[in-house]
């Protein structure tokens, strides 16, 4: 008998229970109920982030379909709008310079250096947080303290190697020496995320007589898939925007890239072409662009250590 009324009397402190919780939560969400709430809380602050951040892409396009005189004229002319856009900036930068050949060797170096990062971070950040070794955390640390290093400093003497070795003005001395500030933040962005996976899944491999070069390709890697894919995001983009290496290694036209080109032939002294100068960073960035579109999603969960199980 007592057996049968411990549950009756528990059951209405439950429902009271959920109940009081649920109400808690309505009435956290509902001073978001009133219009002037939500246009002060939420829509005002998103306008503002939205403006600032898009306003540059904005200006950049507007500029680049501008006509000449309404790019020196800003007191006749609004700065913010054209009536008669025009494509003359973007057709000569396509087709009256070595453009499509300078985002080709772009797109070229930029996924060569971060296919061999991702190689050599995979392989560093694997060994260092999985394989048990007396100052393995602190070969982690000095991995990342070398990213701090700036490159304005490290270019002077990789240059002389670069020279040395007979790589000056060809596309493997960009390839080969960006690797040296990439590897160091993608072995760290890759070490969280590995500290993440369930080290039992390892163990239970390793019982049943997997080898190391087996789990990291059939159990880790494919764990870590948005881990990858955004230090591969990581290292394409500071590839594609890099400029003080690209601008010391290589001297010849038709070898820069876009970042170093589009400054050094559209500049001529003191005279700017900056329809021609905006319409190569558009077209410049709309790579990236679609690049973090597509893969958004895998890279904030890489940046939160998220592991889908």
């Amino acid at each position: 008998m007592t057996d049968t009324l411990v549950p009756k009397l528990a059951q209405p402190k439950a429902v009271l229970t959920g109940s009081s919780a649920a109400a808690d939560h309505s009435e956290g969400m509902s001073y978001l109920e009133t219009l002037p709430r939500r246009i002060v809380t939420v829509y005002l602050p998103l306008t503002v982030i939205l403006i600032v951040l898009l306003f540059p892409f904005y200006w950049m396009a507007l500029t680049a379909i501008k006509p000449d005189e309404q790019l020196l004229d800003l007191d006749t002319y609004s700065p913010f709008w054209t009536w008669t856009p025009t494509f003359k900036h973007i057709y000569k930068l396509l087709f009256e310079t070595n453009y499509p050949r300078w985002l080709w060797n772009t797109m070229m170096i930029a996924v060569a250096a971060t296919i061999l990062s991702i190689i050599a971070s995979v392989l560093a950040a694997y060994a260092i947080v999985r394989l048990r070794y007396r100052g393995a955390q602190f070969v982690g640390g000095a991995i990342f303290l070398a990213y701090l290093i700036p490159p304005s400093i490290l270019f002077i003497p990789l240059s002389t190697v670069v020279f040395q070795y007979g790589l000056f003005d060809t596309p493997f001395a960009l390839i080969l020496t960006y690797p040296t500030i990439l590897i160091p933040f993608s072995t760290w962005l890759l070490m969280g995320y590995f500290k993440t996976i369930p080290f039992e899944l390892e163990e239970c491999a390793l019982i049943d007589g997997a080898s190391r070069w087996q789990i990291l390709l059939k159990i880790v890697l494919p764990l870590a898939i948005p881990g990858l894919i955004s230090a591969f995001i990581f290292c394409f983009t500071l590839c594609w925007n890099e400029f003080i290496y690209a601008l010391t290694f290589i001297s010849s036209t038709q070898n820069k890239t876009v970042p170093v080109a589009i400054v050094n032939e559209f500049v001529d002294g003191d005279i700017y072409r900056w329809g021609s100068l905006m319409a190569g960073a558009l077209v410049g960035s709309l790579p990236l662009v679609v690049l973090y579109a597509f893969f958004v999603e895998h890279y904030v969960s890489a940046m939160t250590g998220a592991v889908k199980e």
